[in-house]
């Protein structure tokens, strides 16, 4: 669609009210639906001139629009980007544009198209927390979960109407679930619509009310569910379980269950992404002659072999042991990050072993402690 209101309506950015008027009249007589029956795009242009016109006639909308475009037709500020300027602004299209200007379906002539469904509303959606064991996350899990939210209720089953009784048609609607008006237009007569304010938008009426949940057919309680978690979820992720939310008044669809996950953490791995870390520390020895050790993972005990000559931060990947991909496509790696351990406390053997490995190697060292503290030293050795 143009959003360019004065460039629908052919006139300039400082028109006067009877420019625009006298613009809009003539395009009007043009493109009404009466005198181009059958021609979708005279309809469609019709509608967009005629919202043009709706805009700038009136001084403040015209003001906010003038600033912020379509951006400011809901009070907002001007978003600054491109895209869709409807989306922007909080409409889907131009029916939302002529519903917030013109109060619902709007149709000229006498007949709107569309219009809202008669039925019950749906129940509203319902947000729990549910804390996982780190391999519950890995791996997937059943859990139950306990909530409290509304439910069918038992003595009506959900009409809303005393046992033996039944609802009947609302008299004010008969039972289509929105009264409409018809307003006098320059064009003609313009239709809208709302939702009953006698039955809101259900179409029937309850004479005989039930006692347990006065009319709703819903009543709160709590509610135990089992709750199917998926390998691989991490904290952050929420589940989306359709119908499992509140029941909807007088025999509603229910709404959604979305159940929102945080995953403890693990004391011998951390996950980055698919991928599990875990630290593995070795002595001078084995990180320099080289060692098998052995490491108990997610999938149980496994060798990871430290090559000679290993130096601290070196990572060692094994292959298929990390987290399952939530969206089915393989398996992280387990990477073994290696750290090398300096001894810090020395026997009399050790220092002189060391000593004599580092004269073999022509190592510069400190020469022996032989102070006092030394001797105290040795003598708790």
């Amino acid at each position: 669609m143009e959003t360019d209101f004065y460039k629908l309506l052919g006139v300039s950015r400082g028109a006067t009210d009877d420019e625009l008027k006298r613009a809009y009249r003539k395009l009007a007589r043009d493109l009404h639906p009466d005198k181009n029956p059958g021609d979708a795009e005279a309809e469609e242009r019709f509608k967009q001139v005629s919202l043009a016109y709706e805009v700038l006639r009136d001084p403040e909308r015209r003001s906010r629009y003038d600033q912020f475009g379509v951006d400011g037709l809901r009070g907002m500020g001007s978003t600054g980007g491109g895209g869709d300027p409807f989306a922007a602004a909080g409409f889907s299209g131009l029916g939302d544009l002529f519903e917030a200007f013109f109060g619902g379906a709007a149709g000229f002539g006498g007949g709107g198209r569309g219009g809202r469904r008669a039925g019950p509303a749906r129940g509203p959606d319902v947000e729990i927390s549910l804390t996982l064991e780190f391999e519950e996350a890995v791996f997937g899990a059943e859990k139950e979960v306990t909530f409290r939210s509304a439910v069918v209720c038992e003595t009506c089953t959900g009409t809303g109407a005393s046992p033996g009784t039944t609802a009947t048609t609302c008299v004010q609607c008969a039972g289509v679930g929105e009264v409409r008006t018809v307003r006098q237009s320059l064009l003609g007569q313009m239709v809208t619509s709302r939702p009953c304010p006698r039955c809101n938008g259900s179409g029937e009426s309850i004479t005989s009310p039930c006692d347990a949940c006065r009319s709703e057919g819903r009543v709160a309680d709590h509610r135990t569910l089992r709750v199917t978690v998926p390998s691989g979820v991490d904290t952050g992720l929420v589940l989306r379980l359709s119908d499992r939310g509140s029941a909807g008044p007088r025999g509603g669809p229910p709404g959604d269950l979305y159940v929102h996950l945080e995953v403890r953490p693990d004391a011998r791995f951390t996950r980055q992404g698919n991928d599990l870390v875990h630290e593995l520390h070795v002595s001078v020895a084995q990180a320099a002659l080289g060692a098998h050790l052995p490491l108990t993972t997610l999938d149980g005990e496994e060798e990871v072999a430290v090559p000679p000559g290993t130096q601290s931060g070196r990572v060692v990947r094994l292959r298929g042991h990390g987290v399952p991909d939530v969206n089915g496509r393989g398996r992280g790696d387990l990477l073994v990050q290696v750290l090398v351990d300096t001894p810090i406390l020395l026997s009399a053997t050790d220092e002189r072993l060391l000593r004599e490995l580092a004269a073999a190697r022509g190592e510069d060292v400190d020469p022996p402690d032989s102070g006092l503290f030394s001797k105290i030293r040795s003598a708790f050795k």
